[in-house]
């Protein structure tokens, strides 16, 4: 039998207060940089905020709705 690997990523926290964007999208400067830029419910307006801001590459994710089922 083959021993298991174990996997050595390191966990990324990409927003510190998620209660506080529940249902919306949100803007960061980068993976590394966690400074909230803008949020909405439209991830377009939310882009183009955070790339007015001064955000090269801004990092767009969706912080979904406390209790909310996710199926992949």
């Amino acid at each position: 039998m083959k021993k298991k690997e174990r996997n050595n990523m390191q966990a990324t926290i990409l927003l510190k207060d998620g209660s506080k964007y529940d249902g919306k999208y949100v803007a960061t400067r980068s993976f590394k940089n966690n400074e909230v830029l803008s949020s909405g419910s439209d991830p377009a307006k939310v882009f183009n905020n955070a790339k007015k801001k001064g955000a090269r590459n801004p990092v767009i994710f969706y912080v979904p709705k406390k209790g909310m089922v996710h199926i992949y």
